[in-house]
Formats: structure tokens, C-alpha cells, sequence
């Protein structure tokens, strides 16, 4: 997005980035503004930094809240002041240089934490923009994926491309790691490819428990089975308006047994049921459950 903000301007000067979080902290000072020869142990040289090399263009600070917060004060002065001076230098640089700055943290987290300076958020939030993941613009998949591969293509000198089962697979699939993950697979079924046709095979993703409906139940492996038939029970009742000489006819069970299991689950509501074969069909239902010790369900954990 900062890439395609910077080519789409008329600043006429280069596109430059940097990961916050990716350059060590006691580093990124002088990857930022640069600094003099013999300013510290190692510098034998004059070094221009990041802010240098983007006169006249664009400078994107990626993962902004990653920043040590002791340099995002000499952040805010140079993006007040619009002037920056070197590490060991005396001379003050005056800077024409485009900030786009992004993170994946929400920026009130980010400032509740300590993580990013408040005044620097409203000085760098001067035209906010918020990008939803991938999954929630799927018209964006193929497009994204086909410029990676035109990239690809350029780079090898090839003309590969994308089948329709590809394309397919690229929009069913829920993207979690975003347009890194998506880039990925693009290099990786390049790689692979059989010839110049691009089949990107992805990840198998967990469905997750499937939703349930009037007609059916989902149980997570490992629910206990008194909790299983309790259920069970229940959604039978339920699919046929509590009638209950249906739902024991469904289930194969006597109608006394359900009787049974209903009077239980209401009578001990601690721990599963006693069985019952459902043989005793001359006994009182009521009568049954007096002889059940410590009974009733157990929700268990569900997904």
C-alpha cells in the first residue's frame, strides 16, 4: 500500500522502508538519521541515513510501535521541525521527505501500553488509513496474486500462469497470514509449477465445528457420552415440538426410557445418568429415579 501510495504521487525522489521491529534498537538511530565518522566504536565512515536517502520521496516506517520509545522523541522532532542531524554531527539537514508509517497493533492499544507516544500518533495520523485483512476483501485475491506472479515472471523470464483450479483455491481459502502468506504461496507453486501453469496448494484449514441446524447436532471429539446422549435427547424433542413417543421411536429407545432420562437430567443435576435398558416398562417413572445416586450432566468444554 505505501509502495503503490509513493508511485501514484509525483514526488519525484526514491521509495525507501524499514521494519521497526526488524533492525536492533541500539542500530536504528543511525539507520534513521545517520551518522558521522568516528561518532561511535565501528563508525569509520560517514553513514547516510534512511531519512537522507528518501529526500524528495517517500519514507515508510513499518511496524511503528515497535520503535524504542526514546527514539520516537527524535522522531517527533524531525517530523515537527522537518530537520534532522546526523550522530555526531553538528549540522542540521533539512529534509523534503513523505512519512507513511503502519502497524498492525490498534493504536489505542498501542499508546495504553507505552508501546507509541500519543503525540506522536496524532503528529504521524494526519490522513489515517485502516486496511482490512484479506479474507474480508476477497475481490483484492486474484489481482494481488497475479501482480506476484507477473513479478515472478519478469524477473525469470517466463510467462507462467495461473490456473483456474489456482484461482479457485486462492478464493476459498481464509488468508491468516495476509498478503505475506499470499506471496508466499504465489513464490512457492512458482517453484513448483509443472511447465508454465501455476497451481498454489495451501494449507489445510480446521472447518471448525460445522454450524448446527433444526435437523442436525455437532459434537467435539472427546464430549462424554452422558453428555452426547443428553443432547441428543433434547434435539430430538425439539425437532418434533416435544413429542416425545416420536422422539423415542427415532432414537430406538421406549418411550418409558426417555421418560426415564428426562426425569434424571431434572432430578440430579450432578454428574451422568445411570443407564437404563428401557426393559421395565411396567414401572412408574417417577418411581425409577428415587434409586439414582449422584446423577446429572456435564456440559463439558465445546468449540
Amino acid at each position: 500500500m505505501a509502495a503503490a501510495i509513493h508511485a501514484e504521487s509525483a514526488r519525484p525522489g526514491p521509495f525507501v522502508a524499514c521494519n521497526c521491529g526488524a533492525v536492533p534498537p541500539d542500530l536504528l538511530t543511525s539507520q534513521l538519521f545517520g551518522h558521522e565518522r568516528g561518532s561511535f566504536t565501528g563508525a569509520n565512515a560517514r553513514h547516510v541515513g534512511l531519512f537522507e536517502q528518501a529526500q524528495g520521496g517517500t519514507l515508510f516506517l513499518d511496524e511503528i510501535g515497535e520503535m524504542p520509545a526514546h527514539l520516537q522523541v527524535h522522531l517527533l522532532r524531525a517530523l515537527e521541525t522537518r530537520h534532522i542531524r546526523r550522530v555526531g554531527g553538528s549540522e542540521d539537514i533539512h529534509l523534503d521527505v513523505r512519512i507513511v508509517s503502519a502497524t498492525n497493533r490498534p493504536h489505542a492499544d498501542a499508546i495504553s501500553t507505552g508501546r507509541l507516544r500519543e503525540d506522536l500518533y496524532y503528529r504521524l495520523a494526519e490522513f489515517p488509513m485502516s486496511v482490512p485483512p484479506l479474507r474480508d476483501r476477497p475481490m483484492d485475491i486474484l489481482p494481488i496474486a497475479q501482480l506476484f506472479l507477473d513479478r515472478l515472471n519478469r524477473r525469470c523470464g517466463t510467462a507462467r500462469v495461473l490456473t483456474r483450479e489456482g484461482a479457485d483455491r486462492l478464493r476459498r481459502y481464509r488468508w491468516p497470514g495476509n498478503i505475506r502468506e499470499l506471496k508466499n504461496i504465489i513464490q512457492r507453486a512458482y517453484i513448483l509449477a509443472d511447465g508454465d501453469l501455476v497451481t498454489p496448494g495451501l494449507p489445510v484449514e480446521d472447518p471448525g465445528p460445522s454450524a448446527e441446524t433444526a435437523s442436525s447436532i455437532t459434537f467435539v471429539v472427546g464430549t462424554p457420552l452422558h453428555e452426547i446422549e443428553r443432547r441428543m435427547l433434547f434435539k430430538t424433542l425439539a425437532y418434533f415440538d416435544n413429542n416425545k413417543a416420536k422422539a423415542a421411536q427415532v432414537l430406538g429407545i421406549a418411550t418409558k426410557t426417555l421418560y426415564n432420562r428426562l426425569n434424571s437430567y431434572q432430578a440430579a443435576p450432578a454428574g451422568p445418568p445411570a443407564l437404563d435398558d428401557g426393559d421395565d416398562e411396567g414401572n412408574d417413572p417417577a418411581a425409577e429415579t428415587a434409586g439414582i445416586g449422584d446423577t446429572g450432566e456435564n456440559h463439558g468444554d465445546h468449540a
